[in-house]
């Protein structure tokens, strides 16, 4: 990750409940099939993007621990298995996770590939995110006919499955109109080659990871755009117990990464949790400490308060503390619920908009 600003910013009907994950004593090992001496199974959805990255990270760690036999294991998550309900309206969180925690309680893989900021807050009992590699490109894009976000003409239409995305959107532009958008990459960007969309939000990050940066119209700064709590990050859980493949992923662990992506999660438990509400929050190494920007909104009344804060070396956590207080105050000032304070699965006001990431 950089060393400064500018180098962190470019150096991705109803529904059956999603299954929960019993909490539970955590699982035997793996069967000696997948945790045989040698060998590590990675679960990963089967998406491009996320075959992408796993398949990075399957390269990574056979070059980190030679002769490492390492396989993919594609598990269908119920964000995958519906591409037709909004985010927000599954009911259950971690959609694009919950299959593959399970998975790994079970014992049949070793470890999952996340993108970090699919991951709810609280991981399950037994498990844990024991490695954060290098974080891609935080920032979000915008791809289009090769017009600018400034450049669009009045009531254009943009596609974004983000709330948070809209809420920061609408502050720029509140002319236009944002349409509820989900699917893969070729799926949201074709919208717009075809002519229904003037344009499409999405990250960077993913992006590169597939080789398309050259399709992106331009960035949104992070003063434009904060993006949302892990973006660019890849998350590897497994479970508690197995040393050896705790073992195994912490060679491919990157600190400065691993420390600005776990002040953004502290923040969002501090808060309350990332899907009540548009919430945003990223930490990026400045001078000698962090450098974080968050900021919470109510999509009702397109209220929204925004903190920026530097954390000085040594003292990253408890200055976290701050932020949250000054994030608290702004929002009771501006009339925004606090998440902590709002049930779970709440949505703001029954916007369609109130939740969920993509």
């Amino acid at each position: 990750m950089a060393k400064d600003n500018a180098k962190a910013a470019g150096t991705n009907k109803p529904v059956a409940p999603v299954a929960k994950i019993e909490m539970a004593a955590p699982a035997a090992p793996a069967a000696k099939g997948a945790a045989g001496k040698g060998t590590l199974i990675i679960g990963t959805r089967g998406s491009a993007l996320a075959l992408t990255q796993s398949n990075l990270m399957a390269d990574a760690l056979r070059a980190a621990h030679k002769g490492l036999d390492v396989r993919l294991e594609i598990i269908k998550t119920s964000g995958d298995a519906d591409q037709k309900t909004k985010l927000h309206a599954f009911p259950g969180m971690g959609v694009f996770v919950k299959e593959l925690q399970m998975a790994l309680l079970e014992g049949t893989i070793d470890c999952a590939v996340h993108s970090l900021k699919d991951v709810p807050e609280d991981e399950p009992e037994g498990l844990m995110l024991a490695a954060f590699p290098e974080r891609e490109d935080a920032r979000d894009v915008f791809i289009s006919d090769g017009r600018t976000f400034r450049q669009l003409p009045k009531g254009s239409k943009v596609g974004t499955g983000s709330p948070r995305r809209v809420l920061q959107l609408k502050a720029l532009r509140p002319d236009l109109q944002y349409v509820e958008l989900r699917g893969n990459v070729d799926t949201r960007i074709g919208k717009v080659r075809s002519g229904e969309l003037q344009g499409v939000v999405l990250a960077a990050a993913g992006l590169n990871r597939l080789g398309r940066a050259a399709e992106i119209t331009h960035p949104f700064s992070f003063q434009e755009m904060i993006p949302a709590i892990g973006q660019a990050s890849l998350g590897l859980e497994c479970r508690v117990s197995d040393a050896r493949v705790r073992k195994l992923l912490e060679a491919i662990d990157d600190p400065e990464t691993h420390d600005a992506v776990s002040l953004e999660r502290d923040f969002m438990k501090r808060v309350g949790g990332g899907c009540k509400v548009p919430m945003a929050a990223h930490v990026y190494p400045y001078g000698e400490g962090m450098r974080m920007l968050a900021v919470l909104g109510n999509p009702a009344t397109g209220a929204m308060a925004r903190v920026e804060q530097t954390l000085d070396l040594d003292e990253e956590d408890e200055m976290l503390e701050d932020v949250a207080l000054r994030m608290e105050d702004a929002c009771k000032e501006k009339g925004i619920p606090l998440p902590h304070d709002l049930p779970e699965h709440y949505l703001l006001n029954g916007d369609p908009l109130a939740n969920g990431e993509s």
